[in-house]
């Protein structure tokens, strides 16, 4: 298989970027879920260090993987679907990306409205995205949160059009995201 995206196939780099983000991205929900149950302290705050830098590589990610997509031929959708699910795998998918960015830029923006330092694993230090501001921190904070709700949605509709395309519809569009399948 190519390291490109093809007319019909994403390529290993495509791949690579989905699969990785993925589990990136559940790595961050267990990490918050962690930090959140932890009482107010030095446990907690590194949980929520590692959530900050988790996030920032995700943003870096999110960057290198619509760069790719940009520069590479995207798979064509099958040719069977009707407008109506064109036009929502497209806003899906823009959902996805969109909230790829929102959610660690807001999260930055959260924690630097509160004072606090984030930076990347240890290795340098964020600049403050914004100046500390009560108000900003509890809007980030709310925005935050309901942007999680709006990607728990979301990744929910897409992994259940992948399901149905698989199961239901029989097309390869599961498998060619799909490292080590080929082509039916």
């Amino acid at each position: 298989m190519s390291l490109r995206n093809t007319p019909a196939r994403w390529g290993h780099v495509a791949q690579f970027l989905h699969w990785l983000i993925v589990a990136l991205v559940i790595t961050q929900v267990v990490l918050a879920n962690i930090a959140e149950g932890l009482p107010i302290g030095m446990k907690k705050l590194a949980m929520f260090a590692r959530h900050k830098s988790v996030g920032i590589t995700i943003l870096g990610l999110a960057v290198i993987r619509l760069l790719w997509r940009w520069a590479n031929p995207t798979p064509a959708l099958p040719t069977t679907l009707k407008p109506y699910e064109r036009t929502l795998a497209g806003l899906t998918h823009f959902g996805l990306y969109l909230i790829l960015f929102a959610m660690p830029l807001t999260g930055w923006m959260m924690t630097s409205a509160r004072g606090f330092p984030a930076s990347w694993f240890g290795f340098f230090q964020l600049p403050d995205f914004v100046p500390k501001d009560k108000a900003l921190y509890e809007a980030m904070k709310d925005t935050h949160h309901t942007l999680a709700a709006v990607l728990y949605a979301i990744v929910t509709l897409h992994v259940l059009a992948a399901l149905k395309h698989h199961f239901v519809l029989k097309d390869d569009v599961l498998r060619r995201m799909l490292p080590f399948t080929k082509k039916t």
